[in-house]
């Protein structure tokens, strides 16, 4: 690619015809940038067929006319008592004698529309056709079209697309705005008199440029779907273009970054696997295999171990920090709350009690001469594992040699926070635990620059939790099964999806379940939300955990979705199911079943759910197995709702569809990995194209650093 065309797809939109900064800055809202790339990389979402029509007698309700009519009356609009302005009329009368009634509400344009439909002239006019009352031909009471979109004199007819490109857009923006610009960028990447075109570099990029031209210019609904050519095509290449970056990185981070090689003898694990009441599984020994090989390298290690809800990651994550302990450097272990940091703690601490380690615990709790008596500790170097949140990176905390950081729950800690750790060190080992699972062709998009590890075996004699649906009808019936199963020693979750009730929102609050599960249960009931104090909701989750505590029925919010260890709680109830995911619910599941005894759970749907709704709430009572859930939830729902939320560092693509693109994932990597393996510096005439695209799709990185 020259610089000229590199230059024009810098252009500042403001620049091109019929832009200017005012549209730029609303466009730049819209797309997250104001160049001329950030709006070709912009795609359309269907196509509006606007074909010609003689009379609007043969129309049907609904659809997209167009049509050249004659302008019959104008009937500006009056004000009703109610203060109301009724909409301004312009009679048509189409070749047939059919009549068409063009309606426009508001004031502002009035004058406007009202000059472009001059009485007794002809103009083409195009939009949604509705009727006001019975349909007869020749009636003021028919055919109309709010607001048209296009209209046009006779002779302008081709102003009219035969099938209109809808583009996503927001306020400020109109459609005719987006034609526009597209209709003036593209005129200069292929003018139909030659002037000045670019001089299109070898290889894939001029290809790219014409299945993108095809994209903005779809005729029909299939030119935008996932398996249409040209939509494969850019799909490929922006992956191609995200899997030669990340391959780069890797391969720099290898080869560039200096760490340390921590290898011990083992001594440690020996003494952790004799404290073990349990064996641990092919999968978890093959994690730690993989971990002891990354942290016996020179380069630091960058792993993720990613396992279901209950296949052991804390254990695996103890050994690596155990092998560090034998070589005199110390372990940073961070969690994202101070309930689960808790919870590893009171895991771990009599573990390493027993082997001789010296383990602590740093959290926002600790204040004045404990805390100071803490840092101290982890200056010199006495403490050699410590569990914590966010507060191990605090200014303050200084590391006597800070080898290994390990963080829980990886995806709802940012970049900023996990740098922070690591910069503790001089260049630590980092391990990423994830208890979300994630379907590999997204695991590939999202942890690309790391080794993972999956972890898809349960530790053996795990008891599968039962679960079933049921109507939110049967609430009652529900309740007095829940008494019996209380009286019997029963603990349970009970989950709704908001807080607080609200007028917008059909769906379950916590705080009114609460009262409503108070009078059967009383004082048994506890509440806990992310509205609550921190410390009020850790006192009650820790009467929850104790087995012989107050708290039997504890109503919450998805708060405990993550983290959350009470092994003596059998049951999970989940109110308005069909509104969560399936990875999300499957992790809610995931709160019980710990102990030895028989779990349920039991997902609440509404009347209303739909045939779709229930075949997700199906998939959860036919398998617990997180990654088979996760594909489907992957299928069913896209990415961005799997995920939550947009992450930071989380791809999100133009062009891919994670469901129907999943081959091109394998394609594409490989092709990456071919291609930075023979020709790292990507310096060939082969690799020209890929550096291209790199750029265009943002990934491009310093290739002689």
């Amino acid at each position: 690619m020259n610089t000229a065309l590199r230059d024009f797809l810098g252009t500042d939109l403001q620049f091109i015809k019929g832009v200017g900064p005012v549209l730029a800055a609303r466009l730049d809202e819209l797309l997250g940038g104001r160049r001329v790339l950030d709006f070709l990389l912009h795609r359309p979402s269907y196509v509006k067929p606007r074909g010609m029509s003689d009379t609007v007698l043969t129309a049907q309700s609904g659809t997209v006319i167009t049509i050249p009519v004659q302008i019959i009356s104008h009937k500006k609009g009056g004000v009703f008592k109610s203060g109301k302005r009724a909409p301004t009329q312009v009679v048509c009368r189409d070749k047939m004698g059919g009549e068409l009634i063009l309606q426009f509400f508001g004031v502002s344009f009035l004058d406007y529309w009202l000059e472009k439909l001059p009485i007794g002239e002809w103009r083409i006019v195009s939009g949604r056709m509705d009727f006001s009352g019975t349909h007869t031909s020749q009636t003021r009471g028919g055919a109309l079209i709010n607001h048209p979109d296009f209209i046009e004199k006779i002779e302008d007819r081709a102003k009219i697309p035969e099938f209109q490109a809808i583009y996503p857009i927001s306020e400020g923006l109109t459609q005719r705005v987006m034609a526009n610009a597209r209709d003036a960028i593209f005129a200069k990447l292929f003018p139909p008199n030659g002037g000045v075109s670019p001089e299109w570099a070898t290889g894939g990029v001029s290809e790219f440029f014409t299945a993108l031209r095809a994209v903005h210019y779809p005729t029909s609904d299939d030119d935008l779907a996932p398996d249409n050519d040209n939509i494969m095509r850019l799909a490929y290449d922006e992956l191609l273009a995200h899997q030669v970056a990340i391959a780069l990185t890797r391969q720099r981070r290898k080869r560039g970054t200096i760490g340390r090689a921590i290898s011990g003898d083992g001594r440690y694990r020996e003494k952790l696997y004799a404290n073990l009441p349990f064996k641990l599984t092919n999968a978890q020994n093959a994690a730690i295999t993989d971990i002891e090989n990354d942290m016996a390298r020179p380069e630091p290690m960058m792993r993720l171990v990613q396992g279901d809800v209950g296949s052991g990651k804390t254990i695996v994550a103890l050994a690596a920090a155990l092998d560090a302990a034998e070589c005199r450097v110390q372990t940073a272990f961070m969690a994202p709350t101070d309930t689960l940091a808790q919870q590893h703690y009171a895991k771990i601490k009599p573990i390493c009690d027993a082997i001789g380690v010296v383990c602590d615990i740093l959290t926002g709790r600790d204040k004045g001469a404990a805390q100071k008596e803490k840092l101290i500790s982890l200056r010199s170097g006495r403490t050699q594992i410590v569990i914590g949140t966010h507060a191990l990176f605090q200014d303050a905390v200084v590391y006597k040699d800070l080898g290994l950081v390990i963080i829980d729950e990886q995806h709802r800690f940012g970049v900023a926070q996990r740098s922070a750790l690591t910069a503790k060190g001089a260049n630590p080992d980092l391990l990423a635990l994830s208890a979300t699972p994630i379907p590999r062709t997204l695991s590939m998009t999202i942890y690309g620059d790391m080794d993972i590890s999956v972890i898809a075996e349960k530790p053996a004699g795990r008891i599968p939790i039962k679960t079933t649906t049921l109507p939110v009808a049967r609430i009652n019936a529900l309740v007095q099964r829940l008494a019996a199963q209380i009286s019997a020693g029963a603990k349970v979750f009970w989950v709704c999806p908001l807080v607080s009730e609200s007028e917008d929102s059909p769906f379950a609050a916590a705080e009114s379940r609460y009262e409503y599960l108070q009078k059967t249960f009383g004082p048994s009931v506890g509440l806990v939300h992310g509205q609550m104090d921190k410390k009020e909701r850790d006192k009650i989750m820790a009467e929850f955990s104790d087995p012989h505590g107050r708290i039997k029925l504890l109503v919450a919010t998805s708060v405990i979705e993550v983290g959350i260890d009470v092994p003596s709680a059998t049951i999970m109830i989940i109110e308005n199911a069909e509104i969560f995911g399936l990875s999300a619910l499957h992790q809610l599941r995931g709160r019980v079943g710990r102990g030895d005894a028989q779990s349920f759970c039991i997902l609440l749907h509404g009347d209303a759910l739909t045939e779709s709704g229930m075949k997700r709430l199906n998939v959860l009572c036919q398998t617990d197995d997180g990654f088979a859930i996760a594909e489907q939830d992957l299928l069913m729902r896209g990415a961005g709702e799997l995920l939550g939320m947009r992450q930071s560092g989380w791809t999100m693509y133009h062009f891919v569809d994670y469901a129907a693109h999943r081959d091109l994932f394998k394609l594409a990597t490989r092709a990456a990995l071919e291609l930075t393996e023979t020709d790292p510096a990507l310096e060939s005439a082969a690799a020209s194209t890929a550096r291209d695209l790199m750029f265009i799709f943002g990934r491009e990185i310093k290739l002689n650093g």
